[in-house]
């Protein structure tokens, strides 16, 4: 090594030591969480249970099978699971952004045939486990679409997103034999499952028509809807179906579509009967953040999201016919595309780490804040996450788990299974405000410090978070979380956590090597890793009907305070 090299690289290690002790020894961020029991804010809706993604043939393969189960034991309440593709054409092999099922093909005479083996498997993962389809009716079977070949697609990260569009993105070519398919599923899944069971599913139709999804026009659009409909109710007068799912909320354009689809459900006149209006059980539409690379440092935005379901919300309040609709955010997420991973999208780093939970502590708080301040009938949010089978550990997909084990954020989910009942009023002292998020998400020099917690019956539950949009180091926060008008001398507290060393594989991995083919005791270990950990758990003595709990919350860590009496 040269003299100079050896200055240079002294210098610069003088520099990352400087930067380290910095960060390590920077002043911790002071808070205050207090929480009222005596005062209920409204019901905790569970609007976080609810999951979906692109492949559907994933639902029964092991790593699905093992996850489903895993979202259906964390949720007190059934969890609803929204896929594409359901009537895709093809062989149920799974791929990227890629399903099918086979329902419908033709003859030779051009009879159509029904299938439903594939979708049954898919569906019965759901019943067996308690869960509930928000069944997406879609996409086109390449029998029946006006554009049928190219059909099945290839596409793989990196390539054109617009490479998904091929021929099952197309209106069909007969309404009335898209209809009769939709009668004739909805009448199996009533033979099958039972009437009461499928009343309690939500029916749907398509996704994001103003988007890549839909070749059609929006007058097209609308005739599939009507004709699907009529489908759904002719099997099942008593069914819940709803739409648009429209992409981009906040956009006028989007705006244009929604308000044209409720207007010609309320007052249109219906393609496929003829009569005034169509059936509207739901009224349903995304909403994605915007996160960004900036000199390699991810930076997460929740403006635009927020934007959306304020925009959804606001648009829902505003007829007498959808005020009262169940709202449900078909796809509510940091950004758009799931299998896009960090290796193509270095902006999707967070996704395997605590930004990504801490994130999504902090943005369902505002949710449920949105749905207070507008008065909407806020029923769900789906996670547009799940799994991917057979890909390389920790790639960076938007999912819950990687080749069976648990990322940090599936953790925040257990929390919020925790959390039922009636909300009660927190004071957090560092917590953004809404409008403060809904304008520049949390950009300033403090970090959002922020809370959320429920009453139900003889139990408390506080969820706290450190969260910031830029992933780089922050200072530690303590954190007094204080909680008022406790009914009982006596209780038994319980602290859970997530951050860099509790509830998190990722990390565990990285310090194993981040091997891609780990040993069977490794698994084993990322395996416990992944799983919520309890960092306390004690009986304790309460005086005065008050309660102090000082936490330290590292940057982007979020914790569940718990109290049974």
């Amino acid at each position: 090594m040269t003299n100079l090299l050896k200055k240079q690289w002294l210098s610069l290690a003088a520099i990352l030591a400087a930067t380290t002790l910095s960060a390590q020894y920077q002043p911790a961020d002071k808070a205050t969480i207090t929480v009222d029991l005596s005062k209920k804010t409204g019901k905790m809706t569970p609007v976080w249970a609810w999951f979906g993604y692109d492949e559907p043939n994933y639902t029964y393969m092991k790593d699905g099978k093992k996850l489903l189960s895993e979202i259906a034991d964390l949720s007190p309440v059934p969890v609803y699971v929204r896929t594409h593709s359901l009537l895709v054409t093809g062989d149920g092999q799974a791929a990227l952004k890629w399903g099918s099922t086979n329902a419908y093909t033709e003859d030779a005479q051009g009879n159509p045939i029904y299938n439903w083996t594939i979708i049954d498997s898919i569906f019965d993962t759901y019943v067996k486990r308690g869960m509930k389809p928000l069944a997406q009716i879609g996409f086109m079977p390449q029998a029946l679409s006006t554009h049928p070949d190219p059909y099945r697609h290839y596409w793989k990260p990196g390539d054109p997103y617009t490479d998904i569009i091929t021929g099952w993105a197309y209106p069909p070519k007969d309404y009335d034999k898209w209809r009769n398919l939709v009668y004739e599923w909805v009448k199996h899944c009533v033979q099958r499952y039972g009437k009461k069971e499928v009343e309690t599913w939500y029916w749907e139709v398509w996704n994001e028509p103003n988007g890549h999804y839909w070749k059609g026009t929006r007058e097209e659009f609308l005739k599939l809807y009507d004709y699907a409909a009529d489908g759904v109710k002719r099997a099942l007068p008593t069914a819940k179906i709803g739409g648009n799912n429209i992409a981009g909320t906040r956009g006028k354009e989007s705006q244009d579509w929604v308000n044209e689809f409720i207007k010609h459900c309320i007052s249109g006149t219906n393609y496929a009967t003829g009569k005034r209006g169509a059936p509207l059980d739901a009224l349903l539409f995304h909403a994605k953040g915007w996160p960004k690379a900036v000199n390699g440092v991810v930076q997460m935005d929740m403006s635009p999201q927020m934007q959306d379901i304020m925009t959804g919300f606001t648009i829902a309040m505003s007829y007498p016919e959808t005020r009262n609709l169940p709202l449900i955010i078909g796809e509510s997420d940091p950004e758009g595309c799931a299998a896009c991973g960090m290796a193509t999208n270095p902006e999707n780093a967070y996704r395997n780490g605590t930004l990504y939970s801490s994130y999504t502590a902090a943005s369902f708080a505002r949710k449920y804040q949105l749905a207070q301040q507008t008065g909407a009938n806020f029923l769900g949010a789906v996670s547009w996450s799940f799994e991917f089978e057979n890909q390389p550990w920790f790639y960076g997909f938007r999912d819950l788990a990687t080749n069976g084990v648990d990322k940090p954020v599936l953790n925040v989910f257990r929390m919020f299974g925790m959390m039922k009942g009636d909300f009660v009023a927190v004071d957090a002292s560092n917590m953004y405000p809404l409008e403060t998020i809904l304008k520049n998400s949390v950009r300033g020099e403090k970090s959002d410090i922020g809370g959320l917690a429920s009453l139900d019956g003889n139990s408390t539950a506080v969820m706290a978070w450190n969260y910031h949009d830029t992933d780089a180091p922050g200072p530690d926060a303590e954190v007094l979380v204080t909680i008022n008008n406790i009914p009982s001398k006596k209780a038994t507290l319980s602290i859970y956590l997530i951050d860099k060393d509790n509830s998190n594989s990722y990390e565990t991995w990285k310090k194993m090597g981040s091997p891609q083919n780990p040993t069977a005791a490794q698994i084993a270990t990322l395996e416990a890793a992944g799983q919520l950990k309890q960092i306390k758990s004690e009986k304790i003595n309460i005086s005065g009907s008050t309660l102090n709990v000082p936490l330290v919350l590292k940057r982007q860590a979020v914790a569940l305070v718990k109290l049974d009496w």
